[in-house]
């Protein structure tokens, strides 16, 4: 993934043999920074051979793995599933170290034909196997140049650098990953928690880090107390969390079993319970349930923070996020965009659908091509001549001008069996016998429940399935 690597500077406890703090420039910020707008299932396809498990997402995540393309609404689907964009990929393509190496070589296909390009059909897509107004299969890729190239920048102040931060900031990060300004105050404080009283204990070092220990960080974020010692100072794997805390039983039994609110949009989920354990076995439900779980693959980490505040997390990535929240604006970030960017992060253009019952938003990220070459801009360029494009859908089955799909990713009807660690497949008699027999469970002791999920039900399962 490229041997480009950022220098960090931390204070270490030698008797603990732990990160008590760090110091960092611009750079290592974003890059932590960076780690809020990527979705569930980037972050799950970039982690999910490392140890332990990020809550139910691997379940989820290899569902869409094995589940057949024919039953996706297009192509296209299962691609962006496995491989959700960033709704901030423009800004994540200029941080000095890139871990999302199919967000940042993204490809704009169109059908080659320039005529088209230029005239009515001014569509473009992300993805293979999809066809042009004119009919021709969109197979040739469009040049995409940056902002800076286009409109032909030159950065003379150092301050207007960076990605979110500024270029020239300057900030310490404790073990927790809590970002604070960089004063004597906050070093001592540091020090004072971790019960360091003489000098003589501690041990500055540099570290250089890489993309390798990025993807480290990233993960121990969401799993450990302690991301810093777990990524520079090599610690032993962490240990695979128990049982108990990977399921979404307690939300399936808490929220939907017991709690099932009343509201507009509800989506009917058969339940099949032991009526002895008081547990769920599995649950039957159609393509839209689905289409919901497979939904929180493609949703922000951040937005998924700023969601469950107030709720347990076994990791520390609400104190990334609550140091955003709690820094100041303009002494540190590029600007209140820049800073509303992490707070509240969207999903990428066209990852949204209708009846969606999770509440983020899509980024509205407007397009435009060069009059005199097939060269696609992600910012409006000055001094060429231009025209705007438009993304196609690519959940749309027919690929025509201004074609949107009103379904989400699942073709339907189809009923699935979801189990309680969320692994889904189509629905089949023995899957049922042998989840039952895993279980213990005798038919006689099963009791089955019709229950309708709303807006807060979402909000519950989403984060017992990734943060619990």
């Amino acid at each position: 993934m490229g041997s480009q690597s950022i220098k960090l500077k931390a204070v270490i406890d030698k008797e603990k043999n732990r990160v008590i703090l760090a110091e960092s420039e611009g750079d290592f910020i974003d890059v932590l920074l960076s780690f809020l707008t990527m979705s569930m299932g980037t972050i799950i396809r970039l982690t999910r051979y490392q140890l332990p498990s990020i809550g139910c997402m691997n379940n989820l995540y290899a569902s869409v793995e094995n589940l057949d393309v024919r039953r996706f609404r297009t192509q296209a689907c299962k691609e962006m599933l496995l491989s959700p964009l960033n709704g901030a990929a423009t800004h994540c393509n200029y941080l000095k170290l890139k871990i999302d190496y199919m967000t940042n070589n993204l490809e704009y296909l169109y059908c080659g034909d320039s005529e088209c390009v230029a005239s009515k059909h001014k569509l473009f897509t992300h993805y293979g196997g999809s066809f042009c107004g004119c009919g021709k299969p969109r197979k040739y890729s469009l040049n995409q140049l940056s902002n800076a190239e286009s409109n032909n920048i030159v950065v003379s102040d150092p301050r207007d650098e960076g990605v979110f931060v500024r270029g020239l900031t300057r900030l310490i990060i404790s073990d927790e990953l809590h970002l604070m300004p960089p004063s004597a105050t906050a070093s001592f404080s540091l020090l004072a928690k971790h019960g360091v009283m003489d000098a003589n204990t501690m041990e500055e070092r540099t570290f250089d880090v890489h993309v390798y220990e990025v993807l480290n960080l990233l993960k121990s974020t969401l799993v450990s107390k302690t991301p810093l010692t777990e990524t520079l100072l090599k610690q032993q794997r962490m240990p695979e969390p128990r049982k108990e805390d990977l399921g979404v039983g307690w939300f399936i039994k808490q929220k939907i079993g017991e709690h099932a609110t009343e509201g507009d949009r509800k989506i009917c989920v058969r339940l099949v319970l032991s009526k002895s354990k008081k547990m769920v076995c599995y649950a039957e439900a159609a393509e839209d349930f689905v289409d919901l779980l497979f939904s929180f693959l493609t949703i922000p980490l951040g937005f998924i923070v700023k969601e469950m505040r107030g709720y347990p997390s076994k990791g520390c990535i609400t104190h990334l996020y609550d140091s955003v929240e709690e820094l100041d604006t303009e002494k540190y970030f590029k600007s209140n965009d820049h800073k509303e960017t992490l707070l509240s992060p969207k999903m990428a253009s066209r990852f949204g659908y209708k009846n969606q019952l999770i509440g983020v938003e899509e980024v509205n990220q407007q397009y435009y091509l060069s009059g005199d070459y097939p060269c696609i801009f992600t910012h409006k360029p000055t001094n060429k001549k231009f025209s705007t494009l438009t993304m196609n859908d690519p959940k749309a089955p027919l690929y025509k001008e201004q074609a949107i799909s009103n379904g989400g990713f699942v073709l339907g009807p189809e009923t699935f069996t979801v189990t309680d660690d969320l692994r889904v497949t189509p629905i089949s008699p023995v899957l049922r016998l042998s989840v039952l027999s895993q279980l213990k469970v005798p038919f006689s002791d099963i009791e089955e429940r019709i229950v309708h999920v709303g807006n807060e039900e979402v909000s519950h399962v989403n984060l017992s399935s990734v943060l619990s």
